[in-house]
């Protein structure tokens, strides 16, 4: 791997700090050659402190390591990406990110979908002449007709996507595909669980 480490005249290089499982972006420091070298000997990342003039081990007071998992350096070289496994929150503030933002899995448009899902139960919750007129949906008189009636739900979608399957046309298939997952996303709610979970059980049997 070369790094230069000469190019902005300092001896140090940006080191972007990825979650490994995530994916999320933790925090930015800056090593120097032997804070490079160090983090490769201990596994655990270590930068150069700028403002203690010294290499300092992330963790090294708190016990919020970064177990080191891999690092790359960009097209020009004078930038890194290193993936860790974080030991605790990252941040010296005690948040996950240095952002204020919690590390937690991201399924993008669907975890959006969730989260209104999740919305639309609350609504649920609250009596019918207590409403808002706009907060009615077809996924609020889902949660209102109870369990059976949303497992049914997922049955039927089920059935019509495996129908699709056997035949050649793809549209209906997506279709009915996006329907079956939809249905499981309100189920998933109705029974108290989220996507997380389901990667949480699907990574114990890895």
């Amino acid at each position: 791997m070369n790094i230069d480490f000469n190019k902005n005249g300092d001896g140090l290089v940006p080191a972007i700090i990825q979650d490994q499982e995530t994916k999320n972006v933790l925090m930015l420091g800056y090593m120097n050659e032997e804070a490079f070298l160090k983090t490769n000997e201990l596994k655990k990342v270590t930068f150069f402190s700028r403002s203690k003039n010294r290499l300092w081990t992330k963790g090294e007071e708190s016990g919020n390591f970064l177990e080191l998992v891999s690092i790359k350096n960009d097209c020009d070289d004078d930038s890194l990406l290193i993936m860790v496994k974080p030991q605790g929150p990252t941040c010296h503030k005690g948040t996950d990110t240095c952002w204020g933002e919690k590390n937690e899995a991201n399924f993008g448009f669907i975890s959006e979908l969730e989260e209104i899902i999740k919305e639309r139960k609350k609504t649920s919750e609250v009596s019918p002449e207590l409403r808002k007129e706009e907060n009615s949906s077809y996924v609020v008189s889902l949660f209102d007709l109870g369990m059976n009636k949303i497992a049914q739900k997922v049955g039927e979608e089920a059935v019509e996507t495996v129908i699709e399957a056997k035949d050649n046309n793809d549209d209906l298939f997506l279709n009915e595909s996006s329907d079956l997952l939809f249905h499981y996303l309100i189920l998933l709610q109705a029974k108290g669980f989220t996507l997380k979970d389901i990667e949480k059980t699907l990574k114990g049997r890895h």
